[in-house]
């Protein structure tokens, strides 16, 4: 069985692969800290409150603030490359390769929004060589989403005259979504994932488009 954490803001974030169980109650109240305050403005002080330790405690998994926004940046676009990459080398036609990929990113900046506002808009605290491996990952991410496009003008599926831009708008309107979604908002993260899906498709001009709108 995996373990979970639950952030206040309602998110179920799976985080197995961080041990032991004191870093990973300790990486859960960074992202929480991080996501309500920003980093810069939050102590290490608050992060040891917020899981229930002792400052010193934190220092035994954490040598600095930076290494947890760093751990939880690496984890996070770990993920997001992996939904894309399993989107972008399935199975089916371009458009339902890019609506499947486009669908799911959204669903995760959607569901596990409070982990996403950190993963993409804290990029600018890390240090210069932490930074260059986070940005790598984008760089890998982009990639991907780059390659379904190509693969759909190739096809005669998509009309793109600026295929490197149109990448870029599509990732932006899918990780924005962490900025604004609400649990509470008359839409699901899967309603939300199948909408932008849907808007992507017209964006690239998809001939006979696969994705359905949810209302």
């Amino acid at each position: 069985m995996s373990t979970a954490a639950e952030t206040t803001g309602g998110d179920i974030e799976p985080w197995e692969e961080v041990t032991p169980d004191a870093a990973r109650r300790l990486l859960v109240a960074a992202v929480e800290a991080f996501a309500e305050r920003g980093y810069h403005a939050t102590t290490t002080r608050d992060i040891a409150g917020r899981a229930g330790m002792s400052p010193a405690a934190l220092y035994i998994h954490y040598k600095t603030k930076e290494e947890l926004l760093h751990r939880i940046s690496r984890i996070g676009h770990d993920r997001a490359l992996a939904i894309l990459r399993t989107a972008a080398r399935g199975q089916g036609s371009a458009a339902e390769r890019l609506a499947d990929a486009v669908g799911s990113f959204v669903r995760w900046h959607a569901g596990r929004r409070t982990t996403a506002r950190v993963v993409q808009y804290e990029l600018d605290a890390l240090g210069p060589d932490a930074r260059a491996e986070i940005v790598a990952l984008r760089r890998q991410c982009d990639a991907e989403v780059r390659r379904i496009i190509e693969d759909g003008v190739e096809a005669g599926e998509f009309e793109v005259p600026d295929v490197k831009g149109t990448t870029l708008a599509v990732l932006s309107l899918c990780i924005d979504v962490a900025r604004w979604f609400n649990v509470n908002g008359p839409r699901t993260p899967d309603e939300v994932g199948a909408l932008y899906a849907d808007l992507v498709l017209r964006m690239v001009g998809a001939h006979g488009r696969s994705g359905t709108t949810q209302t």
